[in-house]
């Protein structure tokens, strides 16, 4: 037969076993040959992911300094050692190294994604070489090998299987899917199916969870499903944050300003007599004072505090201004399996002769009450159901395990429902073996879709018991319990059942049949058609990986918030969405849309409709990364928070990527720039408050110091027009702004959120650090503040040359106090009026050890001579009292007398 050249784009899903042996040029029976290994080893390439090109080190750290608010932290460096204040050139060194070293190892730590792609790669795995079975590093698998492999093993490459012994493999990582997949050989010949539906498949990094196999190696390293995630993760964009862009944006406008009223200050002065040396220090001083040097180190420990208190709720930063990012979110696109769900198949739904009865609890925890018509009732009082349950135990493997408080299964997830639900019930497995002896057992296979046992009873009695797929159990029926009694299977009997199979399935529940049958002493098994006719249909098993308990009230309340949730999910539609009602992401006026249909769109063609679907179902990693994009294309801010290996890229390009702490893949955490240590969606619901309220306080503190600097400058500038003395000399203005103003600006990045913070819609991304009113109340306030400096200034002075220094001192003391009132009006957007002074202590002691560094400043002699000071008199005190307050108050009367009309 001619021999196919190999070519791994192929798709082997829909080829017959024999085809892909030929296609490959391999033999079933031999395997590769060493030679032919060694050829294709060189042709294709090692079995293992392909890191791309990486940056030096050295680059990276100096790439931390690019940032334009850094640049001018060094401008402000450079200007104060020119003034020869050495201590603050070196605090601001200080802040520009230690926010480079911060961002260093951040972006560090996002490279180990692939990293941690490559750990889930097997070390080893069982080739046929030479018509032997050897084990090879899986880097040496090459294309057309043949893969041996058995339950606990790792795929260790993407194969296509020829053999399967009961297959079962878990694909989570890959699909999102909460189920082991059972496996087949058989072609499957489907347009464009997801890895969730070949079934004839084998994929890199999954695990076996029940049987064996053999498998024919079409797929290697980067030419994995595994690899082209990877791949994706090198290609996705790293977005940049909101706050990096406003930053950024607020830089440029300030450097512009202080160079502007730098040299209009000084140009003024000079014009007017004042000495060039003077006005040149004068200047330099305002420049400083105009550019908040402290604020991108006041905004890394804003960040770094809501980091701290997001600890405490369960959620870990990776990167400093995700929390702020995920403040101004406006959908949320949320993996089902383990986010939105337990990822815990629990029995909630039983059926038996007609009646049904439903059992609470949560997941794996073996306790609940079982319920008929709303009525609670006895398990252990109605026969059928004792029946279904003791049954369901015994016809079982999986083991359940108390581990640090939690309950654990081992064994499949089904039986594990099953097991549970009888625990619920009072019985325990061990204790209904020592009633019941196991004779015999014929294991699940997927051509048959049951397992059967053999049991006998204390009495000698013996009985076939079976579970499986209820339309083939029932079908094996020839009677059934009805009314506590065995009845004929008739007709309407058959439809009753299938009525009830269909009813569980609407609900998207998978259901599992339980049969029986009583053995004569003469009758005999000896294989599994022996045992599975003429049996006693008992009842029907559903279950279902249910929702998060908590998830519903924090969808709402994003929902409120005016975040939408997007639940997208390798999940089959009916599950997906019954999920989805009940969360209350899906409703009449949302869609759900299938990867079938989203493969055959193109962004711009999803973009269209994207706003209006709740619910992605059968969906691929390329579609979660597809439809990430659509949303930041209609302009949204996007948060998608998964657990897989198939959620990273989709984590990554996303503007901020949540991953799970105890379901997470290494992969996904490594990508993300959140991870949930109690894979709690709601957790994300508080991150949100923590974001926005972190924002309104970034906001509270850059109109704080904007305003002070603004002041500041106008004090300055009105002296100059007016022809008057310089009412602040240089040192004087440096202390202001290094010393008051820091204090209490990292005080109100303390600041708790205001009642509203979660009932107000998103901020538009292009929103700038000025918008709603901000930059008004900045220069409104500002131009009070420096009015009434220099007012006290004036008063004081009355043109007498001897008097300078005092008036100098009541209009620096007079220019701290109003600041330091003007802090309480920052910490809301209406008035001071609007929040409690003492809701925040923080603020309180940071504004009186301001007020006691200044009094320091204005009586001690050694710090006079510095700073230029004289002591004030007391009789001067209530003025500077008085004009302190008129700016912050004057505006707080005028919002009452707003709100009062």
């Amino acid at each position: 037969m001619k021999r196919r050249k190999c070519d791994v784009r192929m798709k082997y899903h829909e080829m017959e076993a024999r085809e892909v042996e030929d296609t490959l040029n391999t033999n079933r029976h031999e395997g590769m040959s060493e030679e032919d290994a060694q050829k294709r080893l060189e042709q294709f390439g090692y079995n293992e992911l392909v890191e791309g090109e990486k940056q030096s080190a050295l680059l990276l750290f100096f790439s931390q300094f690019k940032d334009f608010m850094t640049l001018i932290l060094l401008v402000a460096t450079l200007i104060s050692g020119l003034l020869g204040e050495y201590i603050d050139a070196i605090a601001i060194i200080a802040i520009v190294l230690i926010n480079g070293v911060l961002g260093f190892f951040q972006e560090r730590k996002a490279e180990k994604s692939l990293s941690a792609l490559k750990e889930l790669s097997t070390p080893h795995v069982t080739v046929l070489r030479d018509g032997e079975w050897k084990k090879i590093p899986s880097k040496e698998v090459v294309v057309g090998d043949l893969l041996k492999f058995s339950s606990g093993d790792r795929i260790g490459a993407d194969i296509r299987l020829i053999e399967c012994n009961n297959l079962e493999i878990e694909e989570s990582a890959l699909t999102g899917e909460s189920l082991p997949v059972q496996k087949t050989v058989a072609a499957i010949k489907q347009d464009n199916p997801g890895i969730g539906d070949m079934e004839n498949m084998g994929f890199m990094g999954t695990i076996v969870t029940k049987g064996s196999g053999v498998g024919v190696v079409i797929g290697t390293g980067m030419k994995t499903a595994m690899g082209q995630i990877a791949d994706m993760i090198q290609s996705a964009e790293t977005m940049t944050t909101p706050l990096q862009r406003r930053l950024e944006q607020l830089g440029k406008i300030l450097i512009v300003v202080a160079l502007f009223l730098t040299v209009l200050v000084v140009g003024i002065g000079v014009l007017q007599g004042q000495e060039l040396y003077t006005m040149f220090l004068t200047g330099v001083s305002l420049a400083v004072a105009a550019i908040p040097e402290g604020l991108p180190a006041i905004v890394t420990v804003a960040l770094s505090l809501g980091v701290q208190r997001m600890i405490k709720q369960k959620a870990i930063v990776r990167k400093l201004p995700a929390v702020e990012t995920l403040g101004c979110a406006s959908v949320i696109c949320s993996d089902k399996t383990g986010t939105l769900t337990q990822n815990k198949m629990t029995v909630t739904h039983l059926w038996s002769g007609g009646n049904t009865w439903q059992v609470d609890g949560i997941g794996y925890t073996p306790k609940g009450d079982f319920y008929r018509s709303e009525k609670r009732v006895d398990p252990k009082k109605e026969k059928t159901l004792q029946q279904l349950l003791m049954f369901g135990m015994l016809c079982n493997h999986a083991e359940i395990h108390k581990k640090n408080k939690e309950f654990i299964i081992d064994g499949d997830p089904t039986e594990g429902a099953l097991l549970v639900a009888g625990m619920k019930a009072g019985y325990s497995r061990p204790s209904l073996l020592n009633q019941y002896e196991i004779l015999e057992e014929f294991p699940f296979d997927s051509t048959r879709k049951m397992m059967s046992i053999v049991l006998k009873d204390a009495s000698g009695r013996r009985f076939v018991v079976c579970k499986g797929a209820p339309d083939v159990l029932a079908q094996n029926c020839e009677s059934i319990l009805w009314d506590n009694r065995k009845q004929a299977m008739t007709q309407e009997m058959h439809k009753s059942v299938n009525e009830a199979i269909h009813g569980l399935a609407s609900q998207a529940l998978r259901t599992i049949a339980i049969g029986y049958k009583e053995l004569t002493n003469e009758g005999r098994i000896t294989s599994e058609k022996d045992a599975e006719n003429r049996l006693t249909f008992i009842g029907l098993q559903g279950m279902i990986d249910p929702p998060r308990t908590e998830v519903r009230a924090a969808v709402r309340e994003c929902k409120e918030a005016g975040i939408k949730t997007v639940m997208i999910t390798g999940d089959h539609v009916t599950t997906a969405q019954a999920i989805a009602k009940q969360l209350g992401i899906l409703n009449k006026s949302t869609k759900v849309m299938e990867g079938k249909a989203l493969a055959t769109m193109s962004t711009e063609e999803l973009e269209d409709v994207v706003d209006d679907v709740s619910v992605f179902a059968r969906v691929s990693p390329e579609h979660k990364l597809k439809i990430v994009k659509a949303l930041q294309n209609r302009g949204h801010i996007v948060a998608m928070t998964g657990d897989g290996i198939n959620d990273a890229p989709a984590i990554k390009a996303a503007d901020i990527g949540i991953a799970m702490g105890i379901t997470g893949t290494d992969v996904a955490k490594e990508a993300s720039s959140l991870i949930l240590l109690d894979d709690n969606f709601a957790t994300i619901k508080s991150a949100i408050k923590e974001g926005r309220n972190i924002y309104d306080n970034i906001r509270k503190f850059v109109r704080y110091l904007l305003a002070s600097n603004v002041g500041e400058i106008l004090v300055m500038l009105f002296a100059m027009i007016l022809a008057l003395p310089l009412p602040l000399v240089p040192i004087q203005i440096l202390w202001v702004n290094l010393v008051t103003d820091g204090l209490p600006a990292m005080a109100l990045g303390l600041d708790r959120p205001e009642g509203n913070v979660m009932k107000r819609e998103p901020r538009n991304p292009k929103e700038g650090i000025f918008s709603r009113g901000l930059g008004w109340k900045v220069i409104s306030r500002g131009f009070l503040i420096g009015g009434v400096t220099l007012l006290a200034f004036m008063l004081t002075y009355k043109g007498d040359p001897n008097e300078l220094a005092y008036a100098q001192t009541v209009a620096f003391a007079t220019l701290v106090l109003a600041q330091l009132i003007h802090v309480f009006d920052c910490r809301s957007e209406k008035s001071v009026f609007a929040r409690n002074p003492f809701g925040n202590m923080y603020l309180v002691w940071a504004v009186i050890s301001s007020v006691l560094l200044m009094l320091v400043v204005l009586y001690w002699p050694p710090l006079q001579q510095i700073f230029h000071t004289v002591p004030i008199a007391g009789r001067d005190w209530l003025m500077i009292v008085g004009l302190s307050a008129v700016p912050t108050f004057l505006l707080g009367f005028t919002y009452l007398a707003r709100k009062t009309k």
